[in-house]
């Protein structure tokens, strides 16, 4: 009896030892490094879905170019209405002219306990390769998309 009891507490602790690195992989800290490993290698952004009411390529504005591209993933879309569920991530390419390459990839993650005052979303802006410009609680970000507070601050599509 004691022999099966301890190997089945062995066995319990090897699946956590297996299980926890999934786990904690799941969504990414609120870390440039570790949001671009998500959105390039973990969960490539460019094999997620566009919002139902914003598809493809779009004309943009200040400060993201003249095109954009946005991406967004499950628990985005699957979100019925504002607020989105935590680990929502919404990744928009920016493009500054119809024939010029990718400017640079602006991102939002919807990361618990973050930043309540500001939705609770953590920004950043990646140069193509990856090397981030800015993150954190962008001020700039937040100005422009708390007008949108009552949407998420989700700008380019609308809850219903």
């Amino acid at each position: 009896m004691q022999k099966t009891i301890v190997q089945a507490v062995l066995v319990i602790c090897f699946v956590c030892m297996i299980l926890t690195p999934m786990v904690s992989a799941e969504m990414p800290a609120t870390d440039p490094a570790a949001l671009w490993n998500y959105i390039t290698k973990l969960s490539p952004y460019t094999e997620w879905s566009y919002w139902p009411d914003h598809q493809g390529m779009q004309m943009s504005r200040a400060p993201h170019g003249t095109l954009h591209r946005v991406f967004v993933n499950d628990r985005a879309l699957n979100s019925s209405g504002p607020p989105l569920q935590y680990g929502s991530i919404e990744v928009m390419e920016n493009y500054q002219g119809e024939h010029e390459g990718l400017n640079n990839i602006t991102v939002m993650y919807k990361a618990r306990g973050f930043n309540p005052p500001d939705g609770d979303w953590y920004w950043a802006k990646f140069s193509p390769d990856g090397k981030p410009l800015e993150n954190g609680k962008v001020r700039s970000c937040i100005g422009c998309h708390g007008t949108r507070a009552k949407n998420d601050f989700v700008v380019v599509h609308e809850f219903k």
